[in-house]
């Protein structure tokens, strides 16, 4: 059996190279769509598409993870995102990119949850009193710090075209799809789990004991005052999202008072955003551990709903993207607070669908926000809108009062255990 030590450090290689690719993949895509001849609205019907796949397959894919073994899916879910982004790298058609961006879906489905869940279920199993907010503030920092640098790498291979023989928007999707392929590798070398499924038979076991995994995941909605509240933290986070990363550009042109200056400015603010949430989510568990994870995650969603609001309401540049910045630092810290909170309320056999619930109710929420945000944002301004995606976000800090109070019977529980031996 691993130690606690020992799976917290292959859950963060494993995370790191899970999102390298994607720091790869973010900056070129629209554009190698445009540059292969899809206009703007067909760029937005193939990110649909994406969308509702994912939105279908989100819970079945999580109680796949719990019946069948969080390791067998998370290797089929790299495979799956490998074949994507080697579709996209010869796409040159809207049936192509659409077939790209549906696989992509399918792999995003697949992969959210598997290997968080392994991380927890692993540490608990070595130590059944460990932090585990410790490895997953870890786990955000090294999320935000791969995309960051793949950011940054897709733009340097971009600009400085190494290789001629690949068009230069396509390089960063050829490198990500190596870099798909070693993390295959990793996943198989280093997440060891001895109860996944072996054998046609007991893989058919497993997959027809999905229906029943997923309906008593959701079952848990109904018996847990704690889960249902952080799963309704996630409505109100995902219709608010749009703000900071939609509405956020269209802002700062407003600020700047130029449209190409403030697209020359995204690509630098970006990155320096999510190597803030990388500092950010490791540096919470210095405050979590003063005032609790219940505490910070509500204290989180209050200052990210003024932040969003302040970029709203702040008139220069500077002070749009300081807001923009701390925006992103809540976004970082506050997700391994979330997510510590929904562990400590689900069992391993349920682990993944719930990680899936949780993420899947953020699909639609985001959705309505764009819809209603960017109407709003029409009809009035872009700084309205802001303000009221801020206000929505910062609505859902009570949301965490279940939490709170499950966090001090289990600390009383927890002081009253030694007397009682």
């Amino acid at each position: 059996m691993l130690s606690a030590r020992s799976a917290r450090r292959r859950f963060l290689i494993l995370t790191g190279l899970r999102w390298l690719p994607t720091g790869l993949l973010v900056p070129v895509f629209v554009l190698l769509a445009v540059s292969r001849g899809l206009s703007l609205t067909e760029i937005g019907l193939v990110f649909a598409l994406q969308g509702l796949t994912v939105l279908l397959l989100e819970l079945p894919t999580g109680g796949l993870s719990d019946a069948l073994g969080r390791r067998p899916v998370l290797i089929l879910a790299s495979i799956v995102g490998v074949f994507s982004l080697g579709l996209l790298y010869v796409a040159d058609s809207l049936a192509l990119f659409a077939a790209a961006t549906i696989s992509q879906g399918v792999f995003r489905a697949l992969d959210s949850g598997p290997l968080e869940a392994w991380y927890v279920d692993a540490t608990l199993a070595a130590d059944p009193d460990a932090e585990i907010e410790k490895g997953l503030s870890a786990a955000t920092a090294v999320l935000s710090v791969a995309i960051a640098l793949g950011a940054l790498a897709s733009g340097l291979l971009v600009a400085i075209d190494p290789v001629p023989e690949v068009a230069a928007l396509a390089l960063p999707l050829l490198v990500a799809l190596v870099l798909g392929i070693v993390n295959i590798v990793f996943i198989v070398w280093l997440m060891s789990e001895p109860r996944a499924a072996r054998g046609m038979a007991a893989i058919g076991r497993s997959v027809r004991a999905v229906p029943t995994v997923v309906v008593d995941g959701i079952g848990l909605l109904r018996t847990s005052n704690v889960l249902l509240g952080l799963v309704a933290v996630e409505l109100f986070w995902g219709f608010s999202m749009v703000t900071f990363e939609t509405l956020f550009p269209i802002r700062l042109s407003e600020a700047v008072g130029d449209t190409n200056q403030a697209a020359a400015l995204m690509g630098p603010v970006s990155s320096i955003a999510w190597f803030v949430a990388a500092g950010a989510a490791a540096g919470v568990i210095l405050i979590s551990n003063r005032i609790g994870v219940a505490r910070s995650a509500a204290l989180l969603r209050l200052i990210q709903g003024a932040a969003i609001m302040a970029m709203g309401l702040l008139a220069g540049p500077l002070g749009v993207v300081i807001a923009f910045l701390t925006t992103y630092a809540a976004h970082g810290a506050s997700n391994p607070m979330h997510m510590t909170l929904l562990h400590r309320e689900v069992d391993g056999p349920h682990r993944a669908t719930v990680i899936s619930l949780n993420s899947m109710v953020s699909q639609p929420a985001g959705a309505i926000g764009g819809i209603a945000l960017a109407a709003l944002a029409e009809g009035t301004s872009i700084a309205t809108a802001m303000v009221v995606g801020g206000i929505i976000c910062a609505a859902a800090a009570p949301l965490y009062i279940p939490a709170l109070r499950a966090e001090r019977r289990r600390s009383a529980a927890r002081k009253e255990r030694p007397s009682a031996a």
